[in-house]
């Protein structure tokens, strides 16, 4: 089995969801996170505090920059997070296909790098 990372790919200043709206949404992805587990594929998955939380810690000179905030302004930002162990790509792409639906956001897979 390898390893592969859903990334929830949040819109920069979209307005939330209703509540009714969004609580359905957290059904559906409770019932995705249930599924993972049924099927042993589940390893880790959590949301994400705006990149206004973010601190960036940056190596200067032989010491570390730490600043408040996103370093980087973007229009979508890093939401969330799925770490999912699949048997190749294509089944990945299936729990991608899955969190897409669940969320309703863009999902992005990506395998981790040297697994054998």
């Amino acid at each position: 089995m390898r390893h592969y990372l859903l990334s929830v790919v949040q819109p920069a200043g979209a307005t939330p969801p209703p509540p009714d709206a969004l609580a359905a949404i957290m059904r559906d992805v409770e019932a995705f996170n249930d599924e993972l587990r049924a099927a042993g594929a589940w390893v880790f998955a959590g949301g994400l505090h705006g990149p206004e939380t973010a601190t960036m810690l940056r190596p200067a000179d032989g010491d570390v920059l730490i600043t408040d905030g996103p370093f980087a302004e973007g229009k979508e930002y890093l939401g969330g997070l799925c770490l999912i162990r699949a048997e190749d790509l294509d089944a990945a792409l299936e729990w991608g296909r899955k969190a897409a639906l669940a969320t309703t956001l863009p999902i992005e897979v990506r395998p981790f790098v040297d697994q054998h």
